[in-house]
């Protein structure tokens, strides 16, 4: 849907309809561009080792509730558009990655939940896939009722609506946070894949054009808000994938891989067989003892 024009001082008469359609093309296509390259890679892997189930429940959340909220600010058609195929992408980036999970005795990888869970309930934390199937189903649900049980009175509809708006738009301007945090934590970026970044940095570029482009009314002023705070999280994502790569300068990717797959065995003196002052492991790999000072 291309911007309309009619705010004075519009953006819009400066630039041609080629790029406003552009503009909201990209909107309404961005949870393809931005999510099918990581499902793509979980699928081919057979592992979804690395990735957090907590992403596709922020999204899933905040999606739908941006689609209920629709009915009571009649926001632009492409956001809209966005918001259901986010919902679609989503259930599939959730299925590939409880299909590809690993067991609960694999090593320890950023994102996966090795310690015991301190949510209530375990909650999205589960084993199990058919819990997570069962909030989603009871979450739209219990927003379809009250929508049919508000939809009567105008004021409070509007009120409700609104109210959707503001936390759905909340939830998913905290996505890059978890991110942003676990990076810094550990002062890299490993099992995050670059190509989200930059197509959240892209999309960013186009959102932001595109909220500001538009015409009062078109874009309600909290999708401008949290866009904002969003497109500020996804710059950091950036700027620390650019500063650290995959993790601390001076260690490789796959050592740093291994020495989290493969952490050393304890030595019991009788285990294995000693060649000189190493240890002989089973893959033919030598550990050395350390040596006292």
């Amino acid at each position: 849907m291309r911007p309309s024009c009619t705010r004075p001082g519009s953006l819009c008469p400066a630039l041609p309809g080629v790029p406003a359609d552009l503009a909201a093309h990209s909107i309404a296509t961005s949870p393809i561009t931005s999510y099918g390259d990581q499902i793509y890679a979980m699928h081919r892997a057979r592992s979804s080792a690395g990735f957090s189930l907590d992403i596709p429940l922020i999204m899933l959340v905040a999606s739908i509730l941006k689609v209920f909220y629709w009915f009571g600010a009649h926001y632009s058609t492409s956001l809209l558009l966005q918001a259901l195929l986010m919902i679609l992408v989503h259930l599939v980036l959730l299925h590939v990655a409880l299909t590809h999970r690993p067991a609960a005795s694999s090593s320890h990888l950023p994102f996966q939940h090795s310690a015991p869970s301190t949510r209530p309930y375990s909650f999205w934390q589960w084993r199990a896939s058919r819990p997570y199937w069962t909030f989603i189903t009871y979450f739209a649900g219990l927003l379809l009722v009250l929508h049919l049980l508000l939809v009567s009175s105008t004021s409070l509809f509007l009120s409700y609506t609104n109210a959707l708006g503001v936390i759905a738009l909340a939830i998913e301007a905290t996505l890059p946070l978890p991110q942003l945090l676990a990076n810094w934590q550990r002062r890299g970026c490993l099992g995050f894949r670059p190509s989200i970044i930059i197509n959240w940095v892209i999309g960013d570029t186009f959102k932001m054009w595109f909220f500001f482009a538009s015409a009062d009314g078109e874009v309600p002023w909290a999708f401008k808000a949290c866009g904002i705070f969003q497109a500020c999280c996804d710059l950091g994502l950036a700027a620390q994938y650019l500063v650290w790569r995959d993790g601390p300068l001076g260690v490789d990717a796959a050592s740093r891989d291994k020495e989290m797959r493969s952490p050393l065995p304890e030595y019991d003196g009788r285990a294995a067989e000693k060649v000189g002052g190493a240890v002989q492991m089973e893959d033919a790999a030598l550990w050395e003892r350390p040596r006292a000072a």
